[in-house]
């Protein structure tokens, strides 16, 4: 009898506790945290092992305003989409057509159909802007409806703006480009590095375009609607910024393209200087390899074509 009772109490202490059997009642159980493991980007050089700005863009150029010399390149012929920096081309177009900026053009369902493809816009179909505010939309805020309503403005249907940026692009001796459409949509869409820099320096001697291009804010506001506001940003993160002195540029992406920029800035020294970068893989990137070649200009103080000439021993 007194074997059975041992057996009997062993067996009830082996059995689990009622907090073991029912693990969300009674005492809980402890928790296991474990840490995330953190992945930390490797932040890229300024320079390269051969003492160059390290472009992370697949195709560059940078070329001194003052005598046009080229002080980097990399892949500088490489024709490619050039998205959204198309607009400097169509925006040289129609103003060369005498738009008048206080005249008003209204939105239309068109423009609506052929920018769809691009970012959202901000100007609503049916309403009137000044074609001063849709200036700024094209040019700062890369708004794809401004760019046909613009065209229409002065007279030009889109396939009439599309070759006539292409004439005039063949006027500025940019054989190897072209465009498929105003926007930079179109991924027929192409240029150079170098070509590019050709057309952004045409761009800038047009004062209105320059003044556009490097301002960090505007406001505009459809025609007979006081209460709105629409707040556009520049792109352009440097030309929001205040480090730099920017002459004016454009951004540009599409999928094909990658992201772009060509910009023109005084650098240290009032050295003025373009700079094109095409196709980079990161949103932020292109504005880096900006401020990379910045730095190197500043500390190398690269000598254009003409210095390296002259300083050589007769």
């Amino acid at each position: 009898m007194k074997r059975l009772l041992l057996l009997l109490l062993v067996a009830l202490l082996s059995l689990p506790s009622a907090a073991e059997a029912a693990p969300g009642k009674g005492k809980k159980k402890a928790k296991i945290t474990r840490k995330r493991r953190v992945v930390r980007e490797r932040p890229v050089a300024v320079y390269t092992k051969g003492g160059l700005p390290n472009i992370q863009a697949q195709a560059a150029v940078v070329v001194d305003l003052e005598g046009g010399s080229e002080l980097f390149q990399k892949n500088p012929d490489a024709v490619r989409p050039i998205a959204s920096i198309s607009k400097l081309m169509a925006m040289m177009v129609v103003l060369e057509r005498n738009l008048v900026l206080d005249a008003t053009t209204v939105i239309l369902e068109s423009d609506r159909l052929l920018a769809r493809r691009g970012a959202r816009s901000r100007l609503p179909v049916g309403m009137a802007f000044t074609n001063r505010d849709l200036l700024h939309a094209a040019l700062m805020a890369s708004d794809n409806r401004a760019v046909p309503a613009l065209g229409r403005a002065v007279g030009l249907t889109v396939e009439g703006m599309t070759a006539a940026m292409n004439k005039k692009a063949a006027l500025l001796g940019m054989t190897h480009t072209s465009f498929g459409d105003p926007t930079g949509l179109s991924p027929q869409n192409l240029s150079t590095p170098r070509e590019v820099a050709k057309m952004l320096g045409a761009a800038l001697k047009v004062a209105l375009i320059s003044e556009i291009t490097r301002k960090p804010q505007y406001v505009a506001s459809p025609v007979g609607k006081p209460g709105w506001r629409i707040e556009y940003a520049n792109t352009d993160v440097i030309a929001r910024g205040s480090r730099f002195s920017v002459l004016g540029g454009k951004t540009g992406y599409t999928d094909r393209a990658g992201y772009c920029l060509a910009i023109a800035a005084r650098l240290a020294g009032k050295r003025e200087v373009a700079m094109v970068f095409l196709g980079a893989h990161g949103k932020l990137t292109r504005f880096a390899d900006f401020h990379r070649t910045a730095q190197w200009i500043a500390e190398k103080k690269p000598a254009t074509a003409e210095q390296a000439s002259a300083s050589k021993p007769l």
